[in-house]
């Protein structure tokens, strides 16, 4: 059965609609419909991941360490030659790009890189950002040359990973945003790592103005 996205619920199409041979007819019915939001009835059936018993980490579907390590090394490779982006990088160290690239292997559930073999934390890697200033329009580019590059190093794309990849990389840059234009780290030593799956952020940001 493939399923039609409201608001609140999940209504199988069988259920609500007599079946019409005229596909496109059956979409302008659907497009009247207030409240309606999404329908692709190929990607919704739910068999796919149902039936898979061990659904992998987002660290795995990606390929690992060495996918990591290649994308952010071909990532910082593109900010050194960007204008908007290269001041605000160009005093990082030489195996900053490792480390980001440890960061987000431990966030998309892969082994301990960052906190352990790299000795780092949550918080020190927030501490990276404050003061900076960052931007939207530096962000948007930060996220540009993003996700070209994972294009360009044959990334994982299909929809779950890539839609899983982009609403990380979305949230993760616009809390930076958000850190870089204050000089006090908002969160100690002992914060735990984020981490980040095949789901949803759990709610809308709320900032701690304790």
């Amino acid at each position: 059965m493939s399923f039609i996205f409201f608001p609140n619920k999940i209504v199988g199409i069988n259920e609500k609609f007599r079946f019409v041979k005229n596909r496109f007819s059956f979409l302008n019915r659907l497009s009247n419909i207030e409240g309606f939001l999404f329908l692709k009835p190929h990607s919704f059936t739910l068999s796919s991941k149902t039936k898979m018993k061990n659904i992998p980490t987002l660290y795995e579907w990606s390929g690992g360490k060495e996918t990591l390590e290649k994308l952010t090394e071909v990532f910082y490779d593109k900010v050194f030659q960007d204008d908007l982006l290269y001041p605000v990088f160009k005093n990082m160290s030489g195996d900053h790009s490792k480390h980001v690239a440890h960061f987000i292997a431990e966030v998309f559930g892969g082994p301990p890189l960052y906190t352990q073999d790299d000795k780092g934390s949550h918080a020190i890697m927030i501490a990276h950002h404050l003061g900076k200033m960052l931007d939207e329009q530096k962000r948007k580019r930060w996220m540009e040359l993003l996700l070209e590059s994972a294009d360009e190093i044959g990334l994982a794309n299909d929809p779950e990973f890539r839609s899983s990849l982009v609403s990380y990389l979305e949230w993760g840059s616009r809390i930076a945003v958000i850190n870089s234009a204050i000089t006090e780290n908002p969160i100690g030593e002992t914060e735990p790592m984020p981490k980040w799956g095949w789901g949803e952020t759990g709610g809308p940001y709320i900032p701690d103005n304790n």
